[in-house]
This record gives structure tokens, sequence and C-alpha cells, in this order.
């Protein structure tokens, strides 16, 4: 199991969103390059970045405040946000990125990213954006008729290296990872499965590392850990024990 720090990006600050609402956001800070140096210091494996301005325009937004954190990160970083054409994604892979993130595009264009991810194996991620059990598209401003199993299934073949689950219900609000459904969506599907939306301490994270879930791939930390509800040393010395027990 592997913890991503998250680092969301709205007009090159370092923000928290409130259930994907750009009107509810907290800034934690104006340089994103030193808040991935802090990450990647701690001794997370990976970083995950999100263009909020980008999901909303349909093309990278923030790309300065993603090139100072790919020039400053010790560490791989996944991106999303605004990826919506091969262009997008190999620019991005060829500047650093480790792996881009496809949210829109795999409800609107599934043969790009079935493309995207045969040419680029194990660099593409799907992120599966839900509310109320149907996936949002559009920086989670429209929500499709697609369920969220429909969206996963689409891609089980494909070389998709993760799915991205994200319960926007609960995204930056602190109430708790919803592991029951992403559970059962791991269950269903041979792609691993990144949990994300409402981490809020480290419960979440003795949670996760339970023998009931141990088909969960990762999780995705942010407002928890930028108001110090979790402690990034604790978190991880959890999960290397797991590791080590294993």
């Amino acid at each position: 199991m592997i913890l991503y720090p998250a680092i969301d990006l709205k007009g090159g600050s370092v923000v928290r969103l409130k259930e994907g609402d750009m009107d509810r956001a907290t800034v934690y800070g104006d340089d994103p390059g030193a808040q991935a140096r802090a990450f990647a210091k701690a001794g997370f494996e990976w970083i995950h970045v999100v263009d909020l301005d980008g999901a909303f325009a349909g093309a990278s937004v923030n790309a300065e405040a993603v090139d100072g954190i790919l020039d400053q990160a010790d560490a791989p970083v996944q991106l999303g946000g605004g990826i919506r054409d091969m262009a997008g994604v190999e620019s991005w892979l060829g500047r650093g990125v480790a792996r881009v993130i496809l949210g829109t595009a795999a409800v609107r264009d599934p043969d790009f990213v079935k493309a995207a991810a045969k040419a680029h194996p194990g660099q593409v991620a799907v992120g599966v954006d839900a509310r109320g059990g149907r996936v949002a598209v559009e920086g989670w401003a429209e929500v499709s008729d697609m369920t969220v199993l429909d969206l996963a299934r689409r891609f089980e073949d494909a070389g998709v290296a993760a799915l991205i689950y994200t319960d926007i219900s609960r995204d930056g609000l602190l109430k708790g990872l919803n592991l029951e459904s992403t559970r059962e969506l791991a269950a269903q599907v041979s792609i691993p499965v990144i949990a994300s939306g409402g981490l809020a301490g480290l419960e979440d994270v003795r949670a996760l590392l339970l023998p009931e879930n141990a088909a969960i791939a990762g999780a995705i930390t942010g407002r928890a850990l930028y108001d110090g509800r979790l402690d990034a040393r604790e978190a991880l010395a959890l999960v290397r024990a797991s590791r080590a027990a294993a």
C-alpha cells in the first residue's frame, strides 16, 4: 500500500477544495515546488498532483507550478487535470511526469485512453471520480450516466496502471475514506485501485492496512496532512511495518 500526498493547484497555489467546489478552496501555500520537496523529504514514495484549473479548462493551466514540482521533488509525480489528448500525455511524460491521470477523457474518449496506455505502459492511470455512484467529469462539474464499475471495466485489459477512485462527497471533508466502495471496486477489477477522498487521520491508514483491505493498492491524502491531523512520519512508519510483516 502506497500513501500519496496530494498537491492540488489553483492559480499557481497549493489548495484543497471541499467536495470539488472551486469556491470552497483553502490555500495552503504559494510554492508548490517547496511543498513537493518537503513531501519527498518526509519519505513519501510518490506525489499526487492535480491541476484544478486545468480540469475545468480542459487543458493544462498550471504548467509552471507543475514544472516547479518536477524540478524540486525527489519522488515520482503523477499528474491529472486537463490532460485530454495524446499531445498532452506525451508532453507531460516528456517533461518528467512519471504517470498521467486521465479522467474526463476516460468517459468522453475511451479509445484515446486505451491508445495512451498501450503506447506508454505503466504511465497512464484513470481517474474514477464518483458522485452518488455515477462518474463525474469536467472537473467534477458534470455527472455522467456511467457507473463507477462500468467505467473501470472499460479499461480492464487496456494496460492501465491504476484506477484512482474518489468519492467526491467525502473529498476535503475529513469524513474518512469510503473503504467499502473502494474495496468492492478493487474486488471486481484486476487493475490496482487507489482510494481518494476523505482520509482523516491515522485511523484511516490503520484501516487501509487491515487484511480485508489488502486489495486496495494505495490512498491519497491531502487536507489531513496540511491541517496536521495526519503525521507523515507515523503514517509512513505504519506502512513500512505492514510491508515488513507481509
